[in-house]
């Protein structure tokens, strides 16, 4: 039988010579509608920055750049994300050593709580904001305080609530593995537990520390849903955007901005990859599993943080849920259920066209990142390196400026798809590639967990690649395919920023529908709106644990 060998840097793969019109088939399949629909619309952008009534040019940048507003929403952009990352991060560096390097009763609950505030859109951060800390906030009608929440603080206070659990996942992870000896070693030098956390816990998990600085400053800089709700006159750059392309109708200076947007975006990921590369193994085979002995005072002080952390975080979904169920908060507080009659425009539509995107997107995607991941680590040749960057392409790039570019791109007469622009298609297929770079590391992950054993003995038997991958590959990953499904109905579920320009009256969905409420004043009804958004994403989530339960599949991270 003749074959054809493909080389990867890991692990040696031999295939026959007809699966190598397989590969290119899945390749052109994977490359192709990443490029119509990722790569193409952010060049969109690029083009429409630099159209001026002369031609093309820098003229739009250097005319936005002159100005002084532009700066200004510069240094409040920034601004918000520093103080967001300085914020969050000690939080979430703190909440995470106390889970895993304490003994906390109830755990599990404490993970799962922190973990809410990925269940609704971001602006229900905002909204809870203001139900406790507005105006007419609970704090300030039923207590006396005079608070003022709205602006610069409410922005950053509303970000780090909703970066918190990406935070805390990920110092979970650089928390959750030590070596004994270290931490023993350091002992018998008569070094206090203070001195040991600074020169040794701080240490071993630098790299986690880097990256999430990184990551919740790129989210909180291109965040748009709470600073669009409790910013009150204070603007983001973010927040101009959409003031200037559906307010204003100024394209040109919104594709500028979404350049401008793009540059801290691109260099946070790039920077976060470097960093991530130069991380070394801190366990070893010779290593020893840290085990966490009690200690009263510390154990105490980490349960007090940890449940006084939880309720910070929960205390925002709950006040949400309860001005869902009064009459008019806050002057009329009996408790009635008649704003979940959704007498508002549209009625329930949109809350089930969110239902329906989700369900399609959460389908397609799956399919769509399972073979990007395939391709990239069952066919291991030349392309694999190009195929992988566009793979992981759409974790650089902010949803409003995806969305944006579809506009440019899609609302193109001349553009053959153009037929695609305002209908549910579009947002499915936006939703399924902005979304798509954490589903492909997911998948790709459980991938790589396969021995190359399975693929060899698949074709000394004389099964094809794709025989190998339909009886062999996909049996052993479908706990995590399924994971993945999940993964992209919730962040469909909760998306505002990434489709707030594609949206129609025809194609209003549920995020859309209380980001309008909320600026009509309709707090009740637009509390509403987020409780059911919530209740599906959180419903979704025990149908599926359930699946798995019933299969004895063990769940993967992302719904544990």
């Amino acid at each position: 039988m003749t074959t054809l060998t493909f080389n990867g840097t890991d692990r040696r793969k031999t295939f026959r010579l007809g699966d190598t019109g397989i590969f290119l088939a899945l390749t052109t399949i994977v490359c192709i509608p990443i490029f119509l629909f990722l790569v193409f619309p952010l060049f969109g952008i690029l083009v429409r920055s630099l159209s001026t009534d002369d031609g093309y040019g820098v003229g739009n940048f250097t005319s936005t750049m002159s100005t002084l507003r532009f700066w200004l929403l510069v240094r409040n952009s920034l601004g918000v994300s520093f103080t967001t990352m300085l914020i969050t991060v000690p939080l979430a560096y703190a909440f995470a050593y106390a889970l895993q390097r304490a003994r906390i009763p109830f755990k599990p609950f404490l993970r799962l709580a922190v973990l809410t505030p990925l269940f609704a859109p971001s602006l229900v951060q905002a909204q809870g904001l203001i139900l406790l800390l507005g105006r007419n906030g609970a704090l300030n009608r039923f207590l006396g305080f005079e608070l003022e929440i709205y602006g610069f603080y409410g922005i950053a206070i509303a970000n780090a609530l909703y970066n918190f659990p990406y935070a805390f996942l990920i110092l979970s992870a650089a928390l959750a593995i030590a070596d004994a000896r270290t931490y023993e070693s350091a002992e018998v030098l008569g070094a206090r537990p203070w001195r040991i956390f600074r020169t040794v816990t701080i240490p071993a998990t630098r790299y986690g520390l880097v990256v999430t600085c990184f990551i919740v400053f790129t989210l909180s800089m291109t965040d748009f849903g709470n600073p669009i709700v409790i910013g009150g006159n204070f603007s983001v750059l973010a927040t101009e955007i959409y003031n200037q392309v559906i307010g204003q109708a100024q394209f040109a200076l919104g594709a500028v901005i979404g350049i401008v947007l793009l540059i801290p975006a691109v260099l946070g990921k790039s920077l976060e990859r470097m960093v991530s590369k130069r991380q070394h193994a801190l366990v070893t085979a010779q290593s020893r599993n840290l085990q966490i002995r009690p200690a009263l005072g510390r154990d105490i002080a980490a349960s007090v943080f940890a449940y006084a952390m939880v309720l910070t975080v929960l205390s925002i979904p709950l006040i949400v849920l309860l001005a869902s169920f009064v009459r008019l908060w806050p002057y009329n507080m009996t408790l009635t259920l008649r704003h979940y009659q959704f007498d508002v425009q549209n009625g329930t539509a949109p809350l089930w066209n969110s239902v329906y995107i989700s369900l399609a997107t959460a389908t397609l995607g799956v399919l769509v990142s399972t073979l990007a991941a395939i391709v990239v680590h069952k066919f291991r040749n030349s392309l694999t390196g190009f195929v992988s960057f566009l793979a992981i392409l759409p974790a650089a790039v902010p949803g409003m400026v995806l969305g944006l570019g579809y506009v440019f791109f899609f609302n193109n007469p001349d553009n053959p798809l153009n037929f695609l622009y305002g209908s549910f298609a579009l947002l499915v297929i936006l939703s399924v590639y902005y979304n798509h770079s954490q589903a492909f590391l997911i998948t790709s992950t459980s991938l790589k967990q396969i021995g190359a054993t399975f693929d060899e003995a698949s074709t000394m038997l004389g099964g094809s690649a794709l025989t190998t991958l339909r009886r062999v590959t996909i049996p052993l990953i479908w706990p995590t395919l399924l994971g993945v499904w999940v993964f992209y109905f919730m962040r469909t579920m909760v998306s505002l920023s990434a489709i707030i320009f594609l949206i129609t009256p025809a194609t209003q969905v549920a995020s859309v529908s209380v980001l309008q409420l909320s600026d009509r004043g309709a707090i009740n009804q637009a509390a509403a709106f987020s409780v059911c958004i919530m209740g599906i994403v959180i419903g979704c989530l025990l149908l599926v644990r359930g699946v798995l339960w019933l299969f004895g599949a063990k769940s993967v991270a992302l719904i544990r």
